[in-house]
């Protein structure tokens, strides 16, 4: 049975809410089946579980100690996603001053949890995001 679109927007809210933490457990009980990520406009991607996992694992780990800031500028709700558009301001390796991001993220909406997202911001915010699967990214077809 399909939840509905209330019950989407409340588990989106709250995985938006966990990346913020360090709950990879609770993180990935947000998402069902093989979710899939998409980078805009770098065209790339990449899907499953298992690549999801790794993803945030490197989120928590080496992503988050580098957020000097975020702020949310709007969300929106539609059936098919929660789209949530934020500056970020990031402290990148080897540079003195920290960079803001701008980012637009569309969490997609499955018929229980989230199935991925859609991004759009730009590729050094990306490659910093993806880290170690930088490499593993697809193009999206």
């Amino acid at each position: 049975m399909k939840a509905s679109i209330a019950k989407l927007v409340s588990i989106g809210v709250a995985h938006a809410e966990i990346e913020a933490t360090q709950d990879l457990e609770g993180l990935l009980a947000t998402m069902e089946g093989e979710p899939v990520y998409e980078f805009y406009p770098l065209g790339k991607r990449f899907q499953g579980m298992d690549t999801t996992r790794r993803y945030y694992e490197h989120f928590m780990a080496n992503v988050q100690p580098r957020i000097r800031g975020a702020e949310m500028h709007s969300e929106g709700i539609g059936e098919a996603g929660l789209v949530q558009e934020y500056s970020v301001t990031v402290q990148h390796d080897g540079e003195a001053q920290p960079t803001v991001h701008r980012i637009m993220a569309i969490l997609t909406f499955g018929d229980t949890a989230l199935t991925g997202e859609r991004m759009y911001s730009d590729e050094k915010f990306f490659r910093m995001l993806t880290g170690p699967i930088w490499d593993e990214l697809e193009p999206i077809s």
